[in-house]
């Protein structure tokens, strides 16, 4: 976009007012404006100018652009680790299911949205990250509590957290292709085509994997040292992703389709004899569209969504020697269909309703199993104020679920909660002060109820309450921007829905039990300063937190840390930039977790995961170098499953 000279003093002139005025948006332009020649007729191309709304009465974290593209991450689950709070549980493998756990909350509590739609899994809850690429996307937020968007969806407050992925519009025809090589015999090809025509944008993504993920690794603990190769991590995967918007329209469509190894745990000095032998085949599919028009002070919204998974899971191989038969298949469907409205009297107040219905099937060839129906309605209302830099919401949240299956134990009991929130802040220049407190629960899934021997009806929902105060601080200049945020948080579940062998070591059952309370400490520090041709930006996060059990007071494990939850967590991630040469350096650490109660000794070690990524690009063309795990710790998220250790990735591109 270009301006004459005057149009330029003009911009500057109402970008330095709203960055002093203390109830105005805050503007930054990201790279210096360049300079003008006295008495000279010209024409002046100015850098992206980012004008950011109202401060978010949630404590959120944010990366886009530039930013998003140059960490050493393929998937959201792998962005998701740069923010505070996080845990990323992987289960081993370069195929390896990966789920995001937010202040201890849990996997289910975590809802995770894709242009302000939420992706769903009524069978476990837990959506598998590392099936979702970065490529096409423009950020990723992660919002505890709610977002608080003037006209939102019922099922954007049904979650103790949210990661909200938005993607990237088009701005120009374009075409590109990568290919990646990488350690363990990784191949990956990917082609990216964009479109726009009259105010209509798109794209088309497709991308294939395969690689062997057969690393080397060392097991060493005090009573043993094992040395082997990981084997059965292998994984192909296709994605298929396209994309079209046209102002307040938008749509999406995905598919995906991978066959992988489901590898086992490390086995004391039998590792290359003895395998355990899991293969699993996933296709998933899913269409959704969401409309929304804005009329003087009101606002509609409306989304729809099809969505349709397949899993097949085996274990019936002859070099199967230590785990059961198994050889299942499952086949989920979800429809799902919102309507929102928003009605702004003044400038100050905002009222909202939504009605989201979800109607979910599950079928399975599992012995004594029927197919179940699910029908999930929720409904909110809510209101926004904001007065002289005071700003306040609440919300009142319906949920009512019904089961139906044929089996003779019959369905569980309908279930039908009422769920509250509120939110305070207030604002003065750069300063923001908030607190918040929000009460939610999550539904036992389709497994913990009808799952065959495991499955209990007479589960009762997880409820979550939550407290929250923070402070946040930003200042901008022309050159350089900073911020700082940190929150203090109390988190209490109760009736957390576990699986322990209450007949027999080899039969579970899913129950009721247990209360957590959970302190800690969040905070994050970003700083950028752009030179010309040089850019800097430094990316910190630091999580401190008690996970504890109180559920028995004549407990042995009461007052004691939850498994697999560590007290201290940090990142850093410094990327510097020169002309069309970018490096990344990050350093995550997470300390030592405690993974059975059985014996206190039993902790996974801290480790250290430091990764680098080179980058550069020359007209077209680019080529981006990538070392992870530098100090090659083969770190555990779970006992006996060891991280590949360090490896490379080399990946050149090309575009029109």
């Amino acid at each position: 976009m270009t301006y004459d000279r005057r149009a330029l003093r003009l911009i500057m002139f109402v970008c330095t007012i709203l960055m002093s005025c203390p109830y105005c948006h805050h503007v930054r332009a990201q790279d210096s404006f360049p300079p003008s020649v006295a008495g000279e007729d010209r024409q002046d191309t100015i850098a992206t100018v980012n004008v950011y709304g109202r401060r978010p009465l949630a404590t959120r974290q944010t990366l886009a652009g530039k930013e998003l593209q140059a960490l050493s991450a393929t998937s959201i689950a792998d962005a998701l680790k740069y923010f505070a709070g996080v845990q990323i549980k992987d289960y081993g493998g370069l195929g390896g299911m990966k789920t995001v756990n937010v202040r201890s909350l849990g996997a289910q509590h975590v809802g995770i949205y894709i242009d302000g739609i939420r992706v769903t899994n009524a069978q476990n809850g837990t959506v598998d990250l590392g099936k979702f690429s970065l490529s096409t996307m423009e950020t990723v937020e992660l919002y505890n509590a709610n977002k608080l968007d003037d006209c939102q969806s019922a099922s954007e407050y049904a979650s103790g957290a949210t990661v909200y992925l938005r993607t990237r519009r088009p701005q120009k025809d374009s075409l590109s292709a990568q290919l990646r090589t990488g350690s363990f015999g990784t191949w990956m090809a990917k082609v990216n085509l964009q479109a726009k025509r009259r105010g209509w944008a798109g794209f088309i993504d497709i991308e294939g994997l395969t690689t062997k993920g057969d690393y080397p690794f060392r097991y060493k603990s005090e009573y043993e040292d094992t040395i082997g190769r990981r084997k059965n991590s292998d994984i192909k995967y296709g994605r298929v992703e396209g994309a079209l918007f046209n102002g307040g329209f938008s749509s999406h469509i995905y598919y995906y389709y991978s066959e992988r190894g489901c590898p086992g745990g490390i086995v004391r000095r039998l590792s290359d004899k003895y395998t355990n032998i899991g293969r699993e085949w996933d296709g998933d599919f899913f269409i959704q569209s969401a409309y929304s028009r804005q009329f003087g002070s009101h606002r509609i919204k409306v989304n729809a969504k099809y969505a349709n998974e397949y899993l097949h899971y085996c274990t019936d191989y002859p070099e199967n020697q230590n785990t059961a038969r198994v050889d299942n298949h499952y086949r989920q469907e979800d429809l799902y269909g919102a309507a929102c409205y928003s009605w702004q009297p003044w400038h100050w107040l905002s009222l909202s309703t939504s009605y989201d219905i979800r109607y979910s099937k599950l079928h399975a060839d599992l012995k004594y199993f029927d197919t179940v129906h699910r029908t999930d309605q929720k409904q909110v209302i809510a209101l926004q104020t904001d007065w002289r830099g005071i700003r306040f919401a609440a919300s009142l949240l319906h949920q009512h679920y019904k089961d139906h299956t044929r089996t003779h134990a019959g369905a569980a009991e309908p279930l039908d909660k009422f769920t509250p929130a509120v939110s305070l802040a207030w604002s003065l220049r750069g300063l923001t002060v908030r607190a918040w407190y929000k009460k939610i629960f999550r539904v036992p899934t389709l497994n913990d109820l009808y799952y065959t021997q495991t499955g209990n009806r007479n589960l009762k929902p997880e409820y979550t309450k939550q407290w929250n105060i923070g402070a946040e601080w930003r200042h901008a200049t022309r050159l350089w921007t900073f911020s700082v945020q940190a929150d203090g948080y109390i988190n209490r579940i109760e009736n957390r829905i576990v699986c322990l062998p209450l007949k027999g070591t080899y039969t579970w059952s899913m129950m009721n039990y247990g209360y957590t309370f959970c302190r800690g400490l969040n905070a994050t520090g970003n700083a950028r300063l752009n030179l010309r041709d040089w850019n800097f930006s430094l990316l910190t996060s630091l999580t401190w937190q008690r996970d504890l059990d109180r559920t028995d007071t004549e407990s042995e494990t009461y007052d004691k840390p939850i498994c697999y939850s560590p007290t201290l967590s940090y990142g850093l991630t410094g990327i510097i930039g020169w002309r069309s040469l970018s490096l990344t350096v990050s350093d995550l650490h997470v300390s030592e977790r405690m993974w059975s109660y059985a014996d206190p000794e039993d902790v996974l070690k801290p480790y250290n995961n430091i990764d680098l990524k080179l980058s550069c690009t020359w007209r077209n063309y680019g080529v981006t170098l990538e070392v992870n795990d530098l100090l090659d710790e083969q770190y555990e998220h779970i006992p006996r499953y060891p991280m590949p250790g360090r490896n490379y990735r080399l990946t050149v591109s090309f575009s029109l």
